[in-house]
């Protein structure tokens, strides 16, 4: 039986990592790290210094592998996604094997929150179906959603209504947008509305020092993100942004 820490880690800013958090970093022996190639080592970074901050003292060890891509055009998507974390469960159940001794405990540190839109949980199921036995605990994490609330001081909620969060390739088969949070939106989908009553509340990096943040009537902003937001793409080679669309009443 392998133990396994599912950490979550926040957004970006260290200091939004939770007590339980660092007891469960301080637990860990050994940490997975998917390295997702020279455009995204930042990310890779990020990590080191979450565990330079909260285990100062060492006495664990860095095992780091080359994630396996996706075909992010293919026509299938949930194919091609499903193909992916076959691939994800080979890998991750040959480091499990690997790399862990009698006694060691496990540990991924995932950004934001392990149960929102964060594949780890899933392709875990794959490697114990394929015979690995696991031990599995999860620690919650502050999500990108939350610190998009908190940094534009609005609440995520309206009184008797519900919230919807959704991937962008969603969006425009949503229809009537009141309150919708959207997450993973490569193609920029809110550029293609037209209702003059919807308001955005964008923010990418959030929790970083590269933080950016933007807020107004999306007819009168839209343009604006999408410089701002190809601009800091092509600066860092790579660009995570949320954003909340909301009805005004």
């Amino acid at each position: 039986m392998k133990d396994l820490l599912l950490i979550g880690i926040g957004p970006g800013d260290p200091r939004q990592i939770t007590y339980e958090a660092v007891e469960a970093l301080r637990r860990a022996s050994v940490f997975f790290v998917l390295d997702k190639g020279m455009e995204k080592d930042e990310l890779v970074r990020l990590r080191k210094m979450i565990l330079e901050r909260y285990r100062p003292e060492g006495g664990y060890r860095l095992v780091q592998v080359a994630d396996p891509s996706r075909d992010g055009q293919a026509v299938d998507y949930v194919g091609a996604v499903q193909d992916w974390h076959r691939q994800r469960s080979a890998l991750y159940a040959y480091m499990i094997e690997d790399e862990m001794g009698v006694g060691d405990i496990g540990a991924f540190l995932l950004w934001g929150e392990p149960g929102l839109y964060d594949s780890t949980l899933r392709v875990l199921d794959l490697v114990r179906a394929g015979g690995l036995a696991l031990r599995l605990e999860v620690i919650p994490g502050i999500s990108s959603v939350q610190a998009l609330a908190a940094r534009h001081q609005v609440p995520l909620n309206r009184i008797g209504e519900p919230l919807t969060v959704l991937p962008g390739r969603r969006l425009a088969g949503q229809g009537r947008i009141d309150n919708v949070v959207v997450m993973l939106d490569g193609q920029c989908a809110f550029a293609q509305l037209d209702d003059p009553a919807l308001m955005i509340y964008w923010g990418a990096y959030l929790g970083t020092e590269d933080e950016v943040l933007i807020a107004g009537p999306l007819q009168a902003v839209k343009a604006q993100i999408l410089e701002v937001r190809e601009r800091e793409r092509l600066r860092k080679g790579w660009i995570m942004d949320t954003y909340l669309l909301r009805r005004e009443l």
